[in-house]
């Protein structure tokens, strides 16, 4: 059996990270995806409201399991057994950065293999920042998440508007 881990941060996950897990499950036989509590980026959702968000996307695909994790990822694929790290690539800058973090592991874990997976071309603007930011400011993402996430961020967002201190007048 092949297990392949997908890790990220999906904050939030949107339809570019499913159509890269749901394809990554037609390669292997087990595709763990591993939401990484601890980033050092800012963060919209909880680890416990990502991990609820990515299992509600994939729950119909049985081959895609959906677990938290911290520490170090290859840490992580090693401590599951996984053979094989799964990423996504949108754009050419996107390459640059997982390149290099596919070298730091092999050299950390030389059995573990990464695979990059090139987006469908309809998923190539979107990543999770963008996501959050038409969310924050009141657009429709509709097109880019499902459902249910839709309808969580426009709950956090209506949280944060209710929360925050109200615009002071300026000169």
């Amino acid at each position: 059996m092949v297990r392949a881990l997908f890790p990220g941060t999906f904050d939030p996950i949107h339809l570019g990270h499913m159509d890269i897990a749901s394809r990554a499950s037609r390669l292997f036989d087990e595709v763990v995806m591993a939401v990484y509590d601890k980033p050092l980026k800012s963060l919209m959702f909880s680890p416990e409201e990502r991990i609820t968000l990515v299992q509600v996307a994939l729950r119909d695909n049985p081959k895609i399991k959906v677990t938290g994790y911290s520490g170090l990822t290859i840490d992580f694929a090693r401590q599951i057994e996984a053979q094989v790290i799964v990423r996504g690539l949108r754009v050419f800058s996107d390459f640059e950065f997982e390149f290099r973090m596919a070298l730091a592991n092999q050299r950390l874990a030389k059995d573990i293999e990464t695979v990059a997976l090139i987006t469908a071309e309809q998923h190539t603007f979107l990543s999770s920042s963008t996501v959050r930011e038409i969310a924050a400011l009141n657009g429709d993402v509709s097109s880019m998440v499902p459902p249910h996430v839709e309808k969580a961020l426009k709950a956090k967002v209506f949280n944060m508007e209710e929360h925050s201190p109200p615009n002071a007048l300026r000169d």
